[in-house]
């Protein structure tokens, strides 16, 4: 709606994880190290933890989309499966043609020569898994065994779990103290800076075509910074709301009030430093506005056009 308002090619805080937008912010930098330096050593798990929206699957399409030619990897977004399940989403992942018929020890044995014949072709197999907080107990089990499948040299699986905390919580559990033993590069993604903040902000604007002076000021950063808690999806939210209104006032630069408005409007962020908070219902009046001048717009082109056709 604001894109040709700010001089913008594209939405630049959606929350759709985009590796065109991926920034080199330092906590997901180190990340993306920890995990390259494991998978070159060929450690059999790894892990990346942090909170809810603060990067990790953003990180994770990153190292799929990075991965050297002779690695192949079996992606699985949705890791809520039991054994069986997890053990036909690897198969399935690797390009194995399954019968329904086949049992579970049948399905094993063709997912460990499978990864025998992929290693016989100089390719290394990565098994990554995204919100692995989901996995059942019994699953991670099943991970654990696979990464038991060996040669001489060499695993001939790695596994890289992405998670929420409640992954690190899982692991104290005694019961999986052989897995937690298995992991041995592991990373936590902390919440961003302010600046780090500014600095993502501008760098996503830019991206998406913006030239100009900063739409944002220091002071509204900080207060963006603290009502996400430096969570970047937050901050995507908080932002996309406060151009929204910039521009249903028809305004080249995101104001305080604006940003206050998108922060009472976003039910999960932190409004202990907003003082006044019937602000929010600013956010429906410039949304119905906004909606409102677009619709004028609209009609005045189509009697424009209608106009030059008699």
């Amino acid at each position: 709606m604001y894109q040709q308002h700010f001089g913008l090619e594209q939405l630049p805080f959606t929350l759709t994880p985009n590796t065109k937008f991926f920034f080199g912010l330092t906590p997901h930098v180190e990340a993306l190290q920890v995990l390259q330096t494991a998978i070159e050593n060929g450690e059999g798990f790894i892990k990346v933890t942090g909170e809810v929206g603060t990067g990790k699957t953003l990180i994770c399409r990153k190292l799929l989309n990075e991965l050297p030619d002779n690695y192949q990897c079996a992606y699985v977004p949705n890791p809520y499966l039991t054994p069986e399940e997890l053990r036909w989403a690897l198969a399935t992942e690797l390009g194995l043609a399954l019968e329904d018929k086949l049992n579970q020890q049948q399905l094993t044995v063709l997912i460990q020569n499978r990864l025998l014949e992929l290693n016989t072709q100089g390719l290394k197999v990565i098994l990554v898994l995204d919100e692995a907080q989901a996995l059942p107990n019994e699953s991670l089990e099943t991970l654990r065994l696979f990464t038991n499948l060996e040669t001489e040299s060499t695993k001939l699986i790695q596994v890289v779990l992405f998670g929420q905390p409640e992954l690190d919580n899982r692991l104290q559990d005694r019961k999986l103290r052989q897995l937690k033993q298995r992991i041995t590069f592991s990373y936590s993604l902390r919440p961003l800076l302010w600046d780090e903040i500014q600095a993502y902000i501008d760098y996503r604007l830019g991206i998406a075509g913006y030239q100009g002076e900063s739409l944002f000021s220091d002071k509204d950063i900080q207060l963006v910074s603290k009502a996400a808690r430096g969570i970047p999806r937050l901050v995507n939210v908080i932002a996309n709301k406060a151009l929204l209104l910039c521009f249903a006032e028809g305004g080249k630069k995101v104001l305080t009030k604006h940003c206050k408005a998108a922060i009472v409007d976003t039910e999960d962020a932190d409004q202990i430093h907003i003082k006044d908070q019937n602000i929010g219902w600013l956010t429906v009046l410039f949304i119905i506005g906004a909606s409102l001048v677009m619709l004028l717009v609209i009609d005045v082109d189509w009697l424009l056009k209608l106009r030059e056709s008699i």
